[in-house]
Formats: C-alpha cells, sequence, structure tokens
C-alpha cells in the first residue's frame, strides 16, 4: 500500500458520483493553527491520511503515524488498515498533542515499514481578542 496524500483538516465528506465513482472532499486543511488559549495547551488536530493499494497489494496492513517534536516521539497512533487490491481508503487519526511552547510537531506516517510521510503542524500564539 502507498500514502497518496496525508494532511490535517476539519473536515471530511465522502459523495458517490456517477460511475459509480467517489469523491473525497477535504475542508480546513491546515499546516498550522492559533491556540485556543495561552500555552501550556492541548490540542487535538485530525490527520487524514489517504492509500492506495495496487491491484497485486495485500489486502491489509498496518498504518503507523508516530508525533515527532524536534526528533523526540511524542505521541504514537498504529491502526489496521484493510484496502481492496486496486482501491483506495483513508483513515483518520487523531493525537492528543501538548504544547509548552508555540512550535512544530511532525506527523510521521507509514503504512507497514514503508516510505515515510512527514507532515508538519505548527501551533501559532493565541489571536488577541
Amino acid at each position: 500500500m502507498n500514502i497518496l496524500a496525508a494532511l490535517f483538516i476539519e473536515a471530511i465528506d465522502l459523495r458517490q458520483v456517477a460511475g459509480p465513482s467517489t469523491r473525497i472532499d477535504l475542508s480546513g486543511v491546515q499546516f498550522s493553527a492559533t491556540a485556543p488559549a495561552p500555552v501550556p495547551v492541548t490540542v487535538e488536530p485530525h490527520l487524514v491520511v489517504i492509500v492506495h493499494n495496487p491491484p497485486d497489494g495485500r489486502a491489509s496492513a498496518a498504518l503507523e503515524v508516530t508525533y515527532l517534536r524536534d526528533g523526540e516521539q511524542v505521541a504514537r497512533n498504529v491502526q489496521p488498515l484493510q484496502v481492496e487490491p486496486g482501491k483506495f481508503n483513508y483513515r483518520l487519526v487523531r493525537a492528543e498533542l501538548a504544547f509548552d511552547d508555540y512550535d512544530t510537531v511532525e506527523a510521521h506516517c507509514r503504512v507497514d515499514m514503508g516510505p515515510v510521510t512527514v507532515v508538519p503542524y505548527t501551533l501559532l500564539p493565541p489571536v488577541p481578542a
């Protein structure tokens, strides 16, 4: 299986169109966000990982997402992944990320022991009221 995309998002919507074919509508794609309050704070961004299984691929695998800050692991999620050969699928991954400062965490995504896709998420100071 191959990761086609990994993005932090606000919402995902699936819809059927003629064919039959499926459309995936992503909204609120982001690589940074303002903190809901001054640090220290914990946030729970949603990461969507879209995968494709080639026609000759195995139908099951494991999706691993490791969150790193300055090379140190701060969170980890592993979940089973079922994708029929020749098809696509997605997984939503949510982690509780504690921030003591306004900085960046990187989500390192991989299927089984395959290549890693890295997605940054930067926490910015709250907007003054």
